[in-house]
C-alpha cells in the first residue's frame, strides 16, 4: 500500500511520507468538519431537508476533494463554501423569492461556465497573472482572516454596536477559556516540534469540553445517513431566460471565482508550491476539481463547492500531496455514518486551530518588498481588506486595483500583465453596476 501511495502521489519527491500526509488530512478535516452541520443548517432555512443536505454536503465535498487528490496532487480540500451558502439561502431564496430548485440551477450553470473557462486556461492565467508581492499579501491576508474567524468562533472577539468589535467577557466564559487553553497547548506543542500538535489540541479541548457541559457525549457511534432523493437532481431551469436568473448566476460566479483563486494562491504560497516565477504548477487541474465539484454539488443538492481556506491547517502539519486531500475525502464519506461522533467537536476546539494556522500564514509577510511602495501597499491593502470586508474576493479586488493604479501613476504601467488590466476593469464594472 505504501508503494502505491508513493507511485501515485510522489511522496518522497515532496519530502513527505504516508503518516505525515494522513495526519495532515485528519487535521484539515477536523478544522472544516463544521461545514457538515452548518451548511445544512443554513440551506434548511429555504425548506430543503436538513438530513438530505447533510448527505449532499458530504458527497459534494468528498467528490471534489477526490478530484483534487488525483487530478492535481495537491493537499487542498473542498466543500460547500461559507458565505456562498448564506447568499444562496438568505439573499436568493428568501430575499428574492426564488425557489431553491432554481437557485440550484444557477449554481449548476455557474459550475459549467467554470469548467469551460478552466478548459480554455482563462482561470489558470488569472491565478498566474497575480504578481508575487500580491500573492504574499493574499496569503498573509487569508491568515489574518482565519485568525479573525477563530477569535470570533471562540467568543474572545464579539460584536460591539458602538465600535463594531470588542473583547468578549472572559469571566465565566468557559468556551472562550477553553479556546485560550487550547491555543496555548497547540503553540507549546508546535514550539516543541510535536507532530500533529494542532490535532492533539483539538482533541484535548473537545475532551475537556464534555465534563464542563460545553460539548455533549455522542448519542451513538454510527447512524445511517438520510435519503438524498428530496434534493437530488431537483434543479429547475424554468427561469433560465429571465435576467434575475443570470444576475444570481453572475453573483455566484464572481465570488466563487476569486475566493477560489485567493485560497489557491494563499495556501500554495505558504506551502512553497509556487515555482521560481511565482506560478502555480497544475493550476488548471486544481481549478477543474473546483469547477466539477460545483456542478456536481448542484446535482446532489447543495450550494457552490469551493476550495476551503482551512486546507492551510493540514499544510502546516506537513501535508504536501494529494494523499492529504484523499484522506479528507474519505473522512467526508465516513462522516455520513459517524456524524454522532463528529458533531460533538465544539467551536471552541476548532477556533484555536484556526488562530494557530492564521499565525503561520502571516509569517510569509517577511518576504515582502518593503522598499517599493508600488509593491508593498497593494499587498497591504489585500492583507487588511480580507478580514475587514469578511471576503477573500474583496481582498483580491482591492489589491489588484491599487496595484494597477499605483503602477500607472508611477509611469510603470509596462510592468503590469495585460490580464491585470482586464481584472481591474472587471472589478470597477462590478462595483458600478452589480
Amino acid at each position: 500500500m505504501n508503494s502505491w501511495f508513493e507511485r501515485q502521489f510522489k511522496l518522497s519527491e515532496h519530502g513527505t511520507d504516508v503518516r505525515k500526509e494522513i495526519m495532515a488530512g485528519v487535521t484539515t478535516f477536523v478544522t472544516m468538519a463544521y461545514i457538515i452541520f452548518v451548511n445544512p443548517g443554513i440551506l434548511s432555512e429555504t425548506g430543503m431537508p436538513f438530513g438530505s443536505v447533510l448527505v449532499a454536503t458530504c458527497l459534494g465535498a468528498s467528490l471534489a476533494t477526490f478530484l483534487m487528490a488525483f487530478l492535481a496532487n495537491y493537499p487542498f480540500a473542498l466543500a460547500p463554501g461559507m458565505g456562498l451558502n448564506a447568499f444562496f439561502a438568505f439573499t436568493v431564496v428568501l430575499g428574492m423569492n426564488i425557489p431553491w430548485q432554481v437557485a440550484l440551477a444557477a449554481v449548476f450553470v455557474e459550475g459549467i461556465i467554470f469548467i469551460i473557462l478552466t478548459c480554455t486556461k482563462v482561470r489558470e492565467e488569472v491565478v498566474n497573472s497575480i504578481p508575487k508581492t500580491l500573492k504574499i499579501g493574499v496569503s498573509a491576508g487569508i491568515g489574518l482572516f482565519i485568525t479573525f474567524i477563530g477569535l470570533q468562533g471562540s467568543g474572545i472577539i464579539v460584536d460591539n454596536p458602538a465600535v463594531l468589535l470588542g473583547l468578549g467577557h472572559l469571566r465565566g466564559n468557559i468556551p472562550a477559556l477553553l479556546s485560550i487553553a487550547g491555543l496555548l497547548l497547540m503553540v507549546t506543542l508546535e514550539a516543541r516540534r510535536v507532530k500533529g500538535g494542532i490535532l492533539i489540541g483539538v482533541v484535548a479541548v473537545t475532551a475537556a469540553a464534555i465534563p464542563l457541559g460545553v460539548a455533549k457525549m455522542p448519542e451513538g457511534i454510527v447512524s445511517m445517513p438520510p435519503s438524498l432523493s428530496p434534493i437530488f437532481m431537483k434543479m429547475d431551469f424554468s427561469m433560465l431566460m429571465q435576467p434575475a436568473f443570470w444576475s444570481v448566476t453572475l453573483a455566484f460566479f464572481f465570488v466563487d471565482f476569486f475566493d477560489t483563486v485567493g485560497t489557491l494562491v494563499g495556501v500554495s504560497s505558504r506551502a512553497n508550491m509556487l515555482d521560481e516565477k511565482g506560478r502555480l504548477p497544475k493550476a488548471s487541474q486544481a481549478l477543474m476539481s473546483d469547477a466539477i465539484g460545483t456542478a456536481a454539488g448542484a446535482v446532489l443538492g447543495t450550494s457552490t463547492v469551493t476550495t476551503f481556506v482551512e486546507s492551510a491547517s493540514g499544510v502546516e502539519q506537513g501535508g504536501r500531496t494529494g494523499l492529504t486531500a484523499l484522506t479528507v475525502a474519505v473522512l467526508f464519506l465516513l462522516a455520513m455514518f459517524f456524524n454522532p461522533i463528529i458533531s460533538i467537536v465544539p467551536a471552541c476546539a476548532t477556533a484555536p486551530a484556526l488562530i494557530m494556522v492564521g499565525g503561520y500564514m502571516m509569517m510569509g509577510f517577511k518576504e515582502m518588498e518593503f522598499n517599493d511602495w508600488t509593491e508593498f501597499f497593494p499587498a497591504l491593502i489585500a492583507f487588511f481588506m480580507m478580514p475587514f470586508a469578511y471576503s477573500i474576493a474583496a481582498g483580491i479586488e482591492f489589491g489588484v486595483l491599487s496595484y494597477v493604479a499605483l503602477k500607472v501613476l508611477m509611469g510603470r504601467g509596462r510592468e503590469i500583465n495585460w490580464l491585470l488590466y482586464g481584472l481591474a476593469v472587471l472589478f470597477i464594472l462590478n462595483r458600478a453596476f452589480m
